[in-house]
C-alpha cells in the first residue's frame, strides 16, 4: 500500500513538473518574425513624373505585424529596390563585372521607419541607367518603374535575417540619360537664424539664398558609390546662435539632418520622428565643422578671428582680370559673413596662362587660386584655377578658401 501510495506521489509530481514546464515554455520569451507589409499606392497621379525636374518621390508603408525578440520589438532595416520589368529575380550588384540579367536594384538609402520617406528622382533617374545601360540616344520616353520595400534585420557586420519584400507599386516616369561615373559628393545644408539670410528655409531652391552648403573636403577620397564622406564649413556663429544641418532627404521635409546639441557635441540625426531641437551656440566665435556624412558625427574646431570682406570678385581671362566686375553676391546677411555665391558663364575654356581666381576688396593684396576644378581649396597668389566652358554656380568660402563650381 506504501509502495503504490509512493508511486502515485511520483506520478503526481512529473505532471506538476511537465505542466511548470509547458506553462514557462509558453511565457517563454518568442521570436516574432511578419510575413506581409503593405506599400501605399504613392501620391503621385495618373501623370508622368518628369526625374530630370521633379525632387522626389513620397512613399509610406506599414507593417501591422512587427518583429519581435524576447517580447521586445525589433527595429528592421527597410531598402527601396526599383525594377522597369516588374521582375524582381536577380539584383543589380555594383561590385560586378557583369550584371547581366540583372533586373531589379536596391537603392543606397536604407531607412527605420515607412513614415514620410523621399526617394529622390535622380537616385531612380541613376538606377533605371545602370539596369538598362542605354545609350544616350535610346533613353525612352516614357518609363513604368516598379517600386517595392524589402525589410530585413541587419546584425552588426549588416548580414540580413528574416527577410520580406512589399507589394509592387508602380510609377510613371520621364527618365534621362546619365554618364555612370563616380557618384557625386553628398552635401549637406546649413539653415538657421545665423544662416544665409537667416530665413530657416529647408527647400531645394533656397540653396544659395536661404541655406548655404557644406563644402567638399580637398583631397579626401569619397565613397565612390554613395558620394559620402566628411564635408566641411567655416564661419562666425554668435552667441546663441540656433541652426540645423540638413540632409538632401530633408529638402523640404525637415525629416533627415542634424539637430540638438552644441559647440561641445551631443548632436542627433533626425531619421523622421520628433524635431530633437536646434543645434545652439553657447559661446559665440569662429568654428570649422566637419561633417562625417556615412557616420552622421559632427565635429568642432575653434578657430582665431578671421578678417570679414566687404566685396568678392572672380577675376579671370573671361573678363579681363577685373577684380570689380563679376562680383560675387554675400550669402550670409544676418551675421558677419564669410561665404560668397555666384553664377557665371564661361563661353570657352581658358586660353594658355588663363584661368580664374577670387580677390577680396577691389584689389589682388587679398586673392586665392588653386590647381583643381571643380573643387579645390584656394590659397594666397596661388595658381590660376584652371576651368572648363559652361555656366556655373560657384561658392566660395573665405576661412576655410574653398571653392565649388556646379554645372548648370
Amino acid at each position: 500500500m506504501k509502495q503504490i501510495i509512493s508511486n502515485a506521489a511520483l506520478i503526481f509530481a512529473c505532471l506538476a513538473v511537465l505542466t511548470a514546464c509547458k506553462d514557462d515554455n509558453e511565457s517563454n520569451p518568442t521570436l516574432t518574425q511578419p510575413t506581409t507589409f503593405v506599400l501605399n499606392e504613392p501620391q503621385v497621379g495618373q501623370g508622368l513624373i518628369d526625374l530630370s525636374s521633379s525632387q522626389g518621390i513620397a512613399l509610406s508603408w506599414s507593417q501591422p505585424t512587427p518583429y519581435n525578440n524576447f517580447n521586445a520589438p525589433v527595429v528592421p532595416t527597410y531598402t527601396v529596390q526599383l525594377s522597369s520589368t516588374n521582375s524582381f529575380t536577380q539584383e543589380y550588384n555594383e561590385d560586378a563585372e557583369d550584371n547581366t540579367g540583372a533586373d531589379f536594384i536596391s537603392l543606397s538609402e536604407t531607412y527605420s521607419s515607412g513614415k514620410d520617406v523621399v526617394v529622390t528622382c535622380a537616385s531612380i533617374a541613376k538606377a533605371m541607367q545602370q539596369l538598362n545601360e542605354w545609350e544616350q540616344e535610346d533613353v525612352p520616353a516614357s518609363l513604368n518603374v516598379n517600386i517595392r520595400v524589402k525589410s530585413a534585420i541587419r546584425d552588426a557586420s549588416f548580414k540580413e535575417y528574416y527577410v520580406i519584400n512589399s507589394n509592387v507599386v508602380n510609377v510613371n516616369v520621364v527618365p534621362y540619360y546619365i554618364e555612370l561615373n563616380d557618384a557625386p559628393v553628398e552635401l549637406w545644408y546649413l539653415t538657421g537664424a545665423c544662416i544665409a539670410d537667416g530665413s530657416w528655409s529647408n527647400s531645394e531652391g533656397a540653396i544659395g539664398t536661404g541655406m548655404t552648403p557644406m563644402f567638399v573636403k580637398p583631397g579626401y577620397d569619397y565613397d565612390k558609390k554613395t558620394g559620402k564622406g566628411e564635408i566641411e564649413y567655416a564661419g562666425y556663429f554668435p552667441d546663441g546662435a540656433k541652426f540645423k544641418i540638413i540632409a538632401p532627404e530633408g529638402l523640404s521635409n525637415w525629416n533627415y539632418g542634424l539637430c540638438a546639441g552644441n559647440e561641445e557635441g551631443g548632436q542627433v540625426y533626425r531619421e523622421g520622428g520628433d524635431d530633437p531641437g536646434n543645434i545652439t551656440v553657447n559661446n559665440g566665435g569662429y568654428y570649422k565643422l566637419t561633417l562625417n556624412t556615412a557616420s552622421h558625427v559632427l565635429t568642432w574646431e575653434k578657430l582665431d578671428d578671421h578678417a570679414a570682406y566687404t566685396q568678392m570678385a572672380m577675376p579671370g581671362d573671361y573678363q579681363g582680370w577685373d577684380v570689380n566686375s563679376n562680383l560675387m553676391t554675400a550669402l550670409t546677411t544676418k551675421t558677419e559673413n564669410h561665404d560668397w555665391v555666384a553664377d557665371v558663364t564661361f563661353a570657352s575654356d581658358p586660353s594658355d596662362g588663363g584661368g580664374v581666381k577670387f580677390a577680396a576688396n577691389g584689389g589682388w593684396d587679398v586673392n586665392w587660386g588653386g590647381a583643381t576644378f571643380p573643387y579645390g581649396s584656394g590659397e594666397q597668389n596661388g595658381a590660376n584655377i584652371w576651368y572648363k566652358a559652361g555656366t556655373f554656380r560657384v561658392y566660395f568660402n573665405d576661412i576655410l578658401g574653398t571653392y565649388m563650381f556646379f554645372e548648370k
